[in-house]
């Protein structure tokens, strides 16, 4: 496929929004799209030496209500995923982590977000202080693999990236 024209809508400091057409040069079959564009998240799943998952608890306005999930952050222009990660894990619960793992990296919602997200394993961790942004509420909080594992299955954790990046870590030797 190829972009023939692209239009910017609609931006604000998270995203913005283009209408876009794309067609096949072989056949001429063409795809029109609104297309929320992102500069990528990084996701932090921080595992201490009890194999505990940190979590934490903020009001999603999207969603209605509040949610427990992986801490995760926008990705700043210049910044790469893992260093946007050591920032918001930093930011979000006052960790910090001497090692990094990418476990993985996805697609939040390919359809019609382009949005790329990336889960690190953070381990070897040091508490701090916590510096959230003026609109977040932030309660962090340490997990077991069974309650993280049970949260999901009674459907307590409903965010996708936090069950991704569970199956993933589940998945690593």
């Amino acid at each position: 496929m190829k972009i023939i024209s692209s239009k910017e809508v609609y931006r604000c400091r998270l995203f913005w929004v283009t209408e876009d057409e794309a067609v096949d040069p072989k056949t001429g079959f063409t795809i029109k799209r609104s297309v929320v564009r992102h500069a990528g998240s990084a996701v932090m799943m921080a595992v201490d030496e009890k194999k505990r998952i940190l979590l934490v608890r903020q009001y999603r306005l999207p969603a209605g209500k509040n949610l427990w999930e992986l801490p995760a952050g926008k990705v700043d222009p210049g910044e790469t995923p893992l260093g946007a990660a050591k920032r918001e894990l930093a930011e979000e619960t006052g960790y910090k982590a001497r090692a990094w793992t990418k476990l993985t990296s996805f697609w939040a919602s390919p359809g019609f977000v382009q949005e790329r997200m990336t889960i690190y394993l953070a381990t070897d961790l040091t508490a701090g202080a916590a510096t959230p942004m003026d609109d977040e509420r932030i309660e962090a909080r340490w997990f077991t693999r069974k309650e993280v594992r049970e949260m999901i299955v009674a459907g307590k954790i409903e965010d996708g990236k936090t069950m991704v990046g569970f199956l993933r870590w589940g998945m690593t030797p």
